[in-house]
């Protein structure tokens, strides 16, 4: 008898015990985002300081997830060049990945997919935005596994419009992922400098 999973609804021991998904966290594995060389421009800075202005100003309010996507998500991934040529986007795509072996199927759905199934971005769907990131990263990490480019390294974003978590999967004899520090606008300074730098390097090695 087939079970199906929801993808929302696993946790990381479900994609580790059913994929035999292992964490690496030596720092030569994730490299991505600890990569600083890209220039921040002034005139990014300034769209950047706009964006986090908008958040905290419209935060004081309940944020649902589209507002989150339209305030936070939409005009950084502009900034870093998501929406020009050779990438794509297409939101609300169906997936679904299946255990060889085992009679398990996950389907689900995913927020925002860019550049030939190989950069995820993915929204938390919650009622307010002050929810924990820990929640979306069984999520994105299966609609990750459901790339049909098994061959290359394929990256991932959760965010709730306030934190922000990248994700990388690796495939060797089995799939490797490794997560970043997470970055957050509720603080001092302004963390999406550093966010579109990984945006932008990314960017860089998906081409």
């Amino acid at each position: 008898m087939t079970t199906t999973f929801a993808a929302e609804k696993l946790t990381l021991y479900d994609l580790e015990k059913s994929f035999d998904l292992t964490l690496c966290d030596h720092p030569d594995f994730f490299p991505e985002w600890q990569i600083d060389h890209l220039v921040v421009s002034d005139s990014e800075k300034a769209q950047l300081d706009r964006i986090k202005a908008n958040y905290l100003h419209l935060s004081k309010r309940l944020m649902l997830e589209e507002m989150v996507k339209m305030v936070v998500v939409s005009p950084l991934l502009d900034i870093a060049g998501f929406y020009q040529p050779p990438f794509y986007s297409v939101a609300e795509k169906s997936i679904k990945v299946s255990v060889k072996d085992e009679n398990l199927i996950i389907r689900g759905k995913i927020d925002v997919l860019v550049l030939q199934d190989r950069f995820w971005v993915l929204v938390i769907e919650s009622k307010q935005v002050g929810v924990s990131l820990q929640k979306g990263i069984p999520q994105a990490l299966a609609y990750m596994l459901a790339s049909p480019n098994q061959d290359k390294d394929v990256y991932g974003m959760v965010t709730n419009g306030s934190n922000f978590i990248f994700l990388k999967i690796e495939w060797r004899d089995k799939p490797i992922y490794g997560i970043s520090d997470e970055y957050t606008l509720m603080r001092h300074g302004n963390d999406l400098y550093e966010i579109l730098q990984i945006l932008k390097t990314i960017g860089e090695v998906i081409t």
